[in-house]
């Protein structure tokens, strides 16, 4: 079968056996729609991925037709934190698969049936693989705590950044946006996002995950705000006295997380299954996997127009 396979930091598409066996309490899902992260870029860059089937942004269909997510975090199940919902801080044996394990960039894969999430019907599968970066958003809300009448800021109109918009708007409250390029700004705006940022905030979201950006995310607050850092840190970060000053309240978010029916993935499929526009909105471009190269360069450019890259297969 066909998969991209990361070589000398260059996404490759090569033959890989199919998987035969099927472990018990696993299942094999055929993939349909698999996505390109901001991550998989960096993991490229810094070499991390040489030699790894990339994607952990993936769905498909179980040898009986069930549409599904595959959350792609695989966990002893029987930690502390496991029983706490808390997959991303497993202390068992566990793996990300896309980044510790081979991934959903390919055409079929065997996961544990624990990690399926199965879809609503009104999903378009070939859309599906847009519930993953849906359920970081939504682990991010939920470290907010929000209350009513909170006002929110998201900084940062990438695919989480957006996501966030979406998952926010998902739950009927409303949020500002910071959004660099016009394509960003134009879905930030079908997703119901405002793009008129001001100060004062009770929350602000950082999707960017830089020192100026942390630097904004404080002016932005009022005292005593809330900071939610769900930007992955590449480089080091600096933080001013302006977070002690204010006395800013500061939540990392990590992935996701949540027991069944409400985990982390099982609301963003909800939130995606009753607003297609979220869909409109984030993909931007498709490729079948033998278009890998230009799939890659072309998430790699936010400036000329990417904001979900995704393999329809």
């Amino acid at each position: 079968m066909k998969a991209i396979r990361i070589s000398n930091k260059v996404p490759e598409l090569v033959d890989v056996p199919s998987p035969e066996h099927v472990p018990p309490d696993h299942v094999r899902v055929k993939i349909v729609s698999s996505s390109i992260c901001g991550s998989d870029l960096h993991l490229i860059d810094l070499g991390f991925a040489e030699g790894m089937v990339l994607g952990h942004e993936f769905a498909g269909a179980t040898p009986d037709g069930t549409h599904v997510a595959v959350e792609p975090m695989l966990h002893c199940g029987v930690c502390d934190p496991c029983g706490d919902g808390l997959r991303g801080m497993c202390t068992g044996e566990s793996a990300l698969l896309g980044v510790m394990a081979d991934g959903g960039m390919t055409e079929e894969i065997v996961v544990p049936i624990s990690t399926l999430v199965e879809l609503p019907a009104s999903i378009d599968i070939a859309n599906a693989s847009l519930v993953e970066p849906l359920a970081v958003a939504s682990h991010a809300v939920r470290r907010a705590a929000l209350e009513a009448g909170d006002r929110i800021l998201v900084i940062g109109a990438g695919p989480i950044g957006l996501a966030v918009a979406a998952l926010l708007a998902g739950h009927g409250v409303s949020c500002d946006i910071t959004a660099r390029h016009p394509h960003q700004q134009a879905a930030a705006e079908m997703l119901g996002a405002s793009l008129e940022a001001t100060d004062g905030y009770d929350v602000v979201i950082d999707a960017v995950g830089s020192t100026d950006s942390i630097k904004q995310a404080v002016r932005s607050l009022r005292v005593r705000g809330r900071l939610v850092m769900v930007a992955s840190f590449w480089e080091p970060v600096t933080v001013d006295m302006g977070i002690l000053m204010k006395e800013i309240d500061f939540f990392s978010s990590m992935t996701y997380g949540g027991i069944v029916p409400n985990r982390d993935f099982d609301i963003a499929a909800r939130i995606l299954a009753s607003n297609p526009t979220i869909a409109d909105a984030l993909i931007t471009h498709r490729f079948p996997l033998d278009g890998a190269t230009e799939a890659f360069a072309t998430a790699a450019d936010r400036a000329a127009g990417a904001i979900k890259v995704v393999f329809n297969l």
